[in-house]
């Protein structure tokens, strides 16, 4: 009779929450997985992508073994090879590229921010090519750029309490991580917690999300103004005398600066940019200034559109001008464990390799001088431009790791062409065969994290936790295990010292007294957290104060104190498009049961979202004949794609919110229906942010009409 033979705790990397899990083995195979109930950290929270990782695990479309291809790419002929023989053709790719054009001629991509993050950067950096290619332009690096320039580091939300207070005002901000689930290492089981503690709730959000439940104030916001919202809150805080005092006079540099520039960003000029009443916008303003602790919860909603540095740098100032900064309760700087070395780059930035990167190779890169702000790593939707024109240069060969940048970058088509016709020699490493994937040389099978030995402190940084590996499946991988491996070939020893993926972790915590076995049985170690450390520390910034004038940001050409900009795509900006296109696009919003492009071949999510949705008001669809999951056709003036209809009052008549990164791998290769409902091939190629290159991603035009069924 079989029996649950034991629980093994450990740390779900589904997404980006990091929380705390129980794995249930039977049989020695992982049959479930649940939340830990003693976790202080996510306090037996778990989404349905965490408890889906059996099904990932054991899914038998896996890729399991190294494969290469034979015949024409696309063509979905494939060879299993041996790891041996993939990294000697990696090692003598690269080495013959680099040998004959330059390190640059290799690009390294990777997706959202994973474990692997640690490795894919050091490698670059390494091998010497400045071309790092990922989304961080429209995801989370725009609010950390914003928060060093401004301050130094990236405040958080304390929503632990770690402080003995938990935020009596919550400010949430283009952020839904309550359905979704996480994100940059914050469980939205735990803001749910903080939310329902909390005095006052003001969301800002053009869609009715979950917490609008519990708020005293929801903000339906013109999606892309967010910037003026901020400002004229600023205007009103200053004006009515409710700023910090003690905070601004000693702690900040600039605030007489502020104070003038702000004079002429009135609520009312507010209003008719936000769609939000003068008296509201004041209001809230109010709530925020006079009901500490205070803070920000603030999401990707913020970085994807034209203004996203601008709109993070007055997001800030209302922060620290309220005296919520690095307080109990407000927005604080994590303080890492001690005794562990930190792997996170924004704390410990010698992580990331940099000191082993030819100081001309920065200059080589794509798409060096492009914007002034996002100058250390290429800007993605440029660069693949540059693959199709090979303007200044092309490429030779990529290593794609843990992305499928046909579904979820912009410049889909010019992806694709790169991929089939101008890039040499393409390796991508994944779980399966995506539409990505299907354009490779050599495709490698990654590890799920339920097959990985790790000490997890990308995200979290205030604490550092355990993963432990308890299967393993065919030949599959921890993509930094490869990286080791090859770094190791190519003679990058200096940059990669460990002998072993093991030998790295025994590293990590050589100061903390414990093995990895014994730190797994701890589960968790925190840093001893402290606030204020303003008062002796100062800021890491060239003034060693908050820069409301952001000295830095001056420097490199660009506003040092907040601006608003119109979004490119509006019906204010580009009126001679509101005939065709009258509706503005929101994209980019993340489903509970996906991850980006991951997970629609598992069962149980594909069941619980089986379809591509976009959001209408119910007036809207009425006008245009659509009813509840009817399929549509939503165009911009660069593309069409296929979605089902949702009608929901959430929403302005006018705006329309569509899901992204959509495929479907039951449909089969090469392609799996990839460019029917992906989103991103509506986007163009301008538009961006002129600072950081963000796209307008969650503020463009379009139109919706019905169609036959798909």
């Amino acid at each position: 009779m079989s029996q649950i033979k034991k629980i093994v705790r450990s740390s779900c990397r589904g997404c980006h929450g990091v929380c705390q899990v129980l794995v249930h083995i039977q049989d020695d195979r992982v049959v479930k997985v649940t939340g830990d109930p003693e976790s202080p950290i996510s306090r037996g929270y778990i989404c349905p992508k965490g408890q889906a990782a059996p099904e990932l695990l054991y899914h038998p479309d896996r890729v399991t073994t190294p494969l290469r291809r034979k015949g024409k790419r696309g063509e979905n002929r494939w060879t299993p090879i041996s790891w041996e023989e993939a990294l000697s053709e990696m090692v003598e790719e690269f080495s013959r590229i680099k040998r004959e054009s330059g390190p640059e001629f290799v690009a390294i991509g990777q997706g959202t921010g994973r474990p692997y993050t640690e490795f894919t950067i050091r490698f670059a950096n390494a091998f010497g090519t400045p071309n790092f290619v990922g989304p961080g332009h429209v995801c989370y690096l725009p609010r950390v750029m914003a928060s060093g320039m401004t301050a130094g580091r990236l405040p958080v939300a304390d929503i632990y309490g770690l402080g003995g207070e938990t935020p009596a005002c919550m400010l949430i901000w283009g952020c839904n991580i309550t359905h979704s689930g996480s994100a940059d290492g914050m469980c939205g089981g735990m803001l749910e917690r903080a939310i329902k503690k909390a005095r006052k709730v003001v969301v800002i959000d053009p869609r009715r999300i979950g917490p609008v439940k519990r708020a005293d104030y929801w903000l339906q916001i013109r999606p892309g103004t967010d910037a003026a919202l901020a400002l004229a809150m600023i205007h009103t805080i200053i004006g009515e005398n409710l700023f910090d005092h003690e905070f601004v006079d000693k702690y900040t540099f600039g605030f007489d600066k502020l104070t003038e520039h702000i004079r002429e960003f009135t609520p009312e000029w507010a209003e008719s940019i936000t769609r939000i009443p003068a008296d509201v916008i004041r209001a809230v303003a109010r709530t925020y200034a006079t009901t500490p602790p205070a803070c920000l919860q603030w999401g990707n909603g913020v970085d994807m559109n034209s203004c996203n540095f601008q709109t993070a740098r007055a997001l800030l100032i209302l922060s620290a001008i309220t005296g919520n900064i690095d307080r109990p309760g407000g927005d604080v700087f994590w303080v890492p464990p001690d005794a562990i070395k930190p792997k996170s780059v924004f704390v410990n930035p010698d992580q990331a390799g940099k000191q082993f990167m030819p100081p001309e190779s920065k200059n080589r890169m794509l798409t060096a001088g492009m914007f002034p702000l996002w100058a250390e790593t290429p800007h993605a939707p440029s660069f693949w431009h540059a693959q199709v024109t090979g303007d200044p240069y092309r490429v030779r060969a990529m290593w794609i790791v843990g992305s499928n940048p046909l579904l979820t970058q912009t410049q889909s088509l010019k992806i694709e062409e790169s991929l089939k016709r101008h890039i040499e020699f393409t390796v991508v490493s994944d779980f399966f065969l995506t539409p990505t994937a299907q354009l490779a040389d050599l495709v490698l099978p990654a590890a799920t994290w339920l097959e990985q030995d790790d000490v997890v402190s990308l995200h979290k940084i205030w604490c550092v936790l355990a993963r432990k590996k308890v299967a393993q499946i065919g030949e599959a991988r921890d993509d930094r295990d490869v990286i080791l491996e090859l770094a190791h070939r190519l003679g990058l020893h200096e940059a990669f010292p460990w002998t072993s993926w093991s030998n790295y972790i025994e590293w990590l915590l050589e100061d903390s007294g414990m093995n990895f076995d014994q730190f797994c049985e701890r589960g968790i170690v925190v840093g001893k957290m402290q606030y204020h450390k303003y008062r002796t520390q100062g800021f890491q910034t060239p003034t060693g104060k908050f820069e409301i004038f952001s000295t830095i940001t001056e420097h490199l050409g660009a506003s040092p104190l907040p601006v608003y900009r119109e979004p490119s795509y509006t019906p204010v900006s580009r009126p001679d498009l509101t005939n065709e296109f009258p509706l503005i696009l929101i994209s980019g919003g993340k489903n509970r049961y996906f991850f980006h492009s991951e997970f629609r071949q598992i069962p149980s999510l594909r069941k619980a979202s089986p379809d591509p949705l976009v959001e209408i008001h119910p007036d809207t669809a009425k006008s245009l004949s659509i009813d509840d999951g009817d399929w549509v056709s939503v165009e911009s003036p660069y593309g069409s794609v296929q979605m089902k209809a949702r009608l929901f009052d959430g929403i302005a008549p006018d705006v329309v919110h569509a899901q992204h990164a959509w495929w479907y791998p039951e449909e089969g290769p090469p392609e799996y229906g990839w460019k029917r409902s992906s989103v991103n091939l509506l986007f163009g190629e301008d538009g961006f942010d002129p600072e950081t290159g963000s796209e307008p991603m969650k503020c463009y035009v379009c139109r919706v009409r019905k169609v036959e069924a798909c």
